[in-house]
């Protein structure tokens, strides 16, 4: 019998000033003048429309992402968020992020999103070195994104934000590795409570993947990781997840209820969502209208399309996501939360065990120093089975 777990709310924004080319996000460039309140009206259509689906639960967490949401006013963010509050209630301690731009003019918006509602920041750093900003595509300059980071830090020290978080890129184009670690200790230097540091991946259909860059080898990728944990947990940063570094009581609340297998609605243009139907034994996931155009035609309905995870692909969703976590896979959550027994998990992870991937306790599973290495072995291992 499946279990209702947490609720979260993802809500896209579509627009960016322009297209990075790496990005493959939903993610378009701006008009010339952004249809806010328009786009606001039918984002809190969309949420009246999966309010059946909330089934009695607060929001425990709300992720405004994109595109660049922080192109939107600070009014328009904070009506959002209070029509949002009037349709489902909020936790008490909800965690609210908006992704942001450290270009100056996002920038100077921030004190604004503070006071409308929102209590964390994620700021798209990426790199703090003007030749791989513009390589990347980024529209910023490395004294913006530090002067973006000091006035987070300033918001949080006046009780005006709880948190903010700073993404980072390494593995860049011809990037070397002293560059990659001293861009991670400038990050370090601006003492934000979480850190992102991840890798740059190629993804299809992005400029990238048509004009491949030279990237750095994986004996230099590997050494730029092991130098980099090391100086994260030397300056009171924990690894809680494979990219996700947080001092003390600074987790991402809303990406830990993805990777626990918790629901999420998604609102916007392409949102994808995740809901829990117990008394139909079913776990949906359902996928918003892509481009803004047609989000915007009123004569259309938000919901592009909606499907059932089957018994075997909600062993893999659970398990893809839950062992990006350095943190135990609870035995009970796995059956809580996708209504299958132990025996149905037992089955897909024998050989990983076998392998010296996973250790198999009475109430968890939980991946080894080993299997962290080898992540995407063991999730190989459970589509093929």
């Amino acid at each position: 019998m499946l279990t209702l777990p947490p609720l979260s709310l993802y809500i896209h924004i579509p627009w960016c000033v322009q297209k990075c080319p790496y990005c493959d996000f939903n993610s378009h460039a701006q008009p010339e003048v952004i249809p806010e309140q328009a786009y606001i009206n039918c984002l809190l259509d969309d949420l009246r429309a999966d309010l059946k689906w909330v089934q009695g639960r607060p929001l425990q967490s709300i992720f405004i992402g994109g595109g660049t949401p922080s192109l939107f006013s600070a009014d328009g963010i904070a009506r959002l968020l209070h029509e949002v509050e009037g349709l489902i209630p909020f936790a008490d301690d909800i965690e609210i992020t908006l992704e942001a731009n450290p270009g100056t003019f996002e920038a100077e918006r921030f004190a604004g999103f503070s006071k409308g509602g929102v209590n964390r920041l994620s700021i798209g750093v990426q790199s703090l070195i003007e030749q791989h900003l513009k390589r990347l595509g980024r529209i910023h300059d490395p004294a913006q994104a530090r002067a973006a980071a000091e006035l987070a830090g300033e918001l949080r020290q006046q009780g005006l934000l709880s948190s903010f978080n700073l993404d980072l890129m390494h593995g860049l184009p011809d990037q070397t590795e002293a560059e990659a670690i001293s861009d991670l200790d400038g990050i370090i230097a601006l003492q934000p409570p979480h850190i992102s540091w991840y890798q740059l991946t190629i993804e299809p259909n992005t400029l990238f993947a048509s004009q491949p860059p030279t990237l750095p080898d994986d004996d230099t990728l590997w050494d730029i990781y092991e130098q980099g944990h090391q100086r994260l947990a030397a300056a009171g940063y924990e690894q809680y997840e494979v990219s996700a570094y947080g001092k003390t009581g600074h987790r991402g609340q809303h990406n830990l209820n993805y990777w626990r297998f918790g629901d999420y609605l998604g609102i916007g243009c392409g949102a994808h969502g995740k809901v829990t139907l117990p008394a139909e034994n079913r776990i949906l996931r359902t996928e918003k209208v892509k481009h803004p155009r047609g989000y915007l035609d009123l004569s259309r309905p938000y919901l592009y399309r909606s499907w059932d995870v089957a018994k075997k692909e909600r062993v893999f969703e659970f398990f893809m996501n839950q062992l990006r976590l350095l943190e135990p896979a609870l035995k009970s959550s796995f059956v809580d939360y996708t209504g299958l027994s132990l025996e149905d998990a037992d089955q897909v992870l024998k050989k990983s065990i076998q392998q010296g991937l996973l250790t198999n306790k009475s109430d968890h599973w939980q991946t080894t120093p080993r299997g962290r290495l080898y992540l995407n072995s063991i999730l190989t291992e459970l589509v093929e089975v």
